[in-house]
Order: structure tokens, then sequence, then C-alpha cells
């Protein structure tokens, strides 16, 4: 039974290993190491959702796109550098992401491209060195834009609606109160 198991493991783990990576498992619940390392990759293989630790250093990836390493929500060990990162605004995503997940291996890349920014340190590019970034918002996002702003145009005609039926109510009730006392007036009292 024992060696069931053990044979079982490698085939789990070779289902989601990307296949120029080599991976190994940390143990069920602390997820995947997944060495990429080496490889010459130019673009990011799909990566085991329970990835914990990435070696992605000395290959030819020049950016890494925008959402790509989000659903890594396990990834404790990232080592990116010695790669030709390409420094423009598809940069950005990377630079941003790292500054949240480790300052210490964005300390660790430097541009490889353009020329004026060859050796600098990702860490501190800024908008300046980049130059005009018309940054596209993902589909995603512009679906929720739409959404978002399809819901606030509704809630201001709501409010407006809600404000005129108040106002017209509030007339309503004056009439009917002068109304009522206009009654009272004019029907003579018998006692």
């Amino acid at each position: 039974a024992v060696l069931g198991c053990v044979l079982l493991l490698p085939m789990v783990l070779g289902e989601d290993c990307p296949s120029p990576c080599s991976c190994w498992s940390l143990g069920e619940p602390w997820g995947t190491g997944v060495d990429c390392s080496s490889r010459g990759l130019r673009a990011l293989p799909a990566l085991p959702r329970l990835t914990r630790s990435l070696h992605l250093h000395n290959n030819s990836l020049a950016s890494i796109p925008a959402g790509a390493l989000d659903s890594l929500g396990h990834l404790q060990e990232l080592q990116l550098w010695h790669n030709p990162w390409h420094c423009d605004c598809h940069i950005l995503y990377l630079k941003l992401w790292l500054q949240d997940f480790s300052a210490p291996e964005l300390a660790r890349l430097r541009c490889a491209s353009p020329a004026h920014l060859r050796m600098k340190p990702l860490g501190q590019l800024t908008g300046n060195d980049l130059g005009v970034c018309t940054r596209l918002l993902p589909t995603k996002c512009l679906q929720f834009f739409w959404r978002d702003l399809i819901l606030i145009a509704g809630a201001v005609i709501t409010l407006l609606l809600v404000a005129w039926a108040l106002k017209f109510s509030k007339k309503l009730v004056c009439q009917l109160s002068l109304g009522s006392r206009w009654l009272r007036r004019s029907i003579p009292k018998t006692h």
C-alpha cells in the first residue's frame, strides 16, 4: 500500500507540473515546489495552484503578464533574478506585485532593456522612466466599471423618483388636509 502511494504522488504532480519544469511535493497541506530555473523560458508556464516555492531565475523572461501571479495564494518563495526584464509599461504589474510580496526579491531585479534603463533596479522605476503609459484596463475591470456605472445611475434615478414621490405625497397630504377642513366648515353642526 505504501508503494502505491509513492508511485501515485509523482503522477499527481506530473499532471499539474509544467512540462519544462520539475516539481516536488512539500506535503499535502504545504503545497508544491516548482523549479523552472535555467530552462530558457520566454513566457511564464501554467503553474500549479498550490505552488508554494517557485524558481524562475536564469531564464529569458522579459515580463510577466498582468494577473499571472494573482492566483498563487500559497506562494511563499519566489526567485526571479537573472532574467532580461524589459522595463516598459508591461513591467508595472510585476513591480507592483513584488512590492507587496517581496521587497528583497524586487531589489534584486534589474532592467535589461531599453538601453536608457539598462541595469536600473526594477524597484526604482518611476513613471518618468517608463514614459507615457496608456494603461489598458483588463476586460474584467472594464466589465466592473460598466456594471458599477449602471448601478450608480440606477441609484440616482431611484433617489430622484423617491424625492419626487415624497414631494408629491406631501402636496397630496396638504390638499387632503385642507380639503377635510373645508368639508368640516361647510357641514352644518346639528346639536
